[in-house]
């Protein structure tokens, strides 16, 4: 699909170890643009993973929701959120409410839903005085470096993400399901195969079991595609986990990460997956005005600690179903 774009090819930057960079002119009007690009950068999405469009100069949410529409995508609510967000328009959303100093390290979003994005688009208005970037990583080379053994057992079991809901830590029932009420928490949880148990004080515990492993819907390549390090106790801080585990117990964590069957994953194999990681991830230093689009699932991206204000504004778009993406760990629904 690219080779039918050559006029195209020579803007778009390629460098070890940096995402492609598409610099274009500035433009009164990002959406019109986007709409008279808008095969051709799906092309660069489905040949590379990403790309980062310097230039563009968007301002604000409404000129990245501008840019949705005229890519054509359809916007995604997000659900089961694990952190805070403010929302700007349907699929709109300002980045997730999380520690400067503290990094969000590398995962697919969603990937612990029956339905998540299968593109997502990063809209910086406002850079950070040193660092913040916006890193992405290919999945399937991620997945063709972690050691067989493991990503047999993983494809064999699955994942199991735990969460914690209360009153004071983490998301709250009503960021995650959209409500606090029981019965409608209870049905949303039982249509989207998830345990579930209220506690005596008035918190709720839930665990679901997916896929690690999945298969693009489109190129059907095998994906690392999970959440499996960025949600486990051992990519927290130490000071940070030890408090959480003081205070809550270890069972009572607002989010962990397990194997499929139940056992606990062990420090040194949280840290083998974001050093893996780390071995594949690009990054280039946000600049006010650019937009990076994201195949969800054959790239993962993280955010990296910062300093000084750090506006992104992010946008979930073309929901993908899990069933879609052969994931190899059945999920049953009652």
């Amino acid at each position: 699909m690219l080779s039918s774009l050559p006029h195209l090819l020579p803007d778009l930057e390629r460098e070890v170890g940096k995402p492609p960079m598409l610099r274009v002119g500035a433009t009164v009007d990002p959406g019109s643009w986007a709409a008279e690009q808008r095969e051709t950068l799906r092309a660069i999405v489905t040949g590379h993973g990403s790309v980062l469009i310097r230039g563009l100069e968007v301002h604000d949410a409404e000129e990245v929701a501008a840019v949705l529409q005229g890519l054509g995508l359809a916007p995604m609510a997000e659900k089961e959120a694990f952190a805070q967000r403010q929302t700007y328009f349907d699929g709109i959303y300002s980045s997730s409410k999380w520690p400067s100093n503290q990094p969000m390290c590398m995962h697919h979003e969603l990937s612990y839903t029956l339905e998540f994005p299968g593109l997502m688009l990063f809209a910086c208005l406002a850079a950070p005085a040193q660092g913040g970037a916006t890193a992405v990583a290919d999945s399937a080379a991620v997945l063709d470096a972690l050691p067989a053994a493991l990503t047999d057992r993983f494809e064999r079991e699955g994942w199991l993400l735990t969460r914690s809901y209360n009153d004071e830590i983490g998301a709250s029932l009503d960021q995650a399901f959209g409500t606090e009420d029981r019965e409608a928490i209870e049905r949303y949880c039982r249509a989207n195969a998830i345990d579930f148990a209220w506690q005596p004080d008035g918190g709720l515990h839930t665990g679901q079991r997916r896929s690690a492993v999945v298969r693009h819907p489109s190129s059907g390549r095998h994906c690392w595609f999970n959440q499996i390090a960025f949600l486990n106790e051992w990519t927290m801080a130490p000071e940070v986990r030890e408090f959480l585990i003081d205070e809550y117990g270890p069972d009572g964590l607002p989010f962990n990460t397990r194997y499929g069957n139940g056992d606990p994953i062990t420090e040194d194999v949280v840290q083998l997956l974001n050093e893996v990681y780390e071995a594949h991830t690009a990054r280039r230093p946000w600049q006010a005005g650019d937009l990076l689009i994201v195949d969800n699932v054959r790239t993962a991206h993280s955010r990296e600690p910062f300093k000084g204000t750090r506006d992104v504004v992010v946008a979930l778009a073309e929901p993908i179903r899990l069933a879609a993406c052969s994931p190899t760990v059945e999920v049953t629904l009652p």
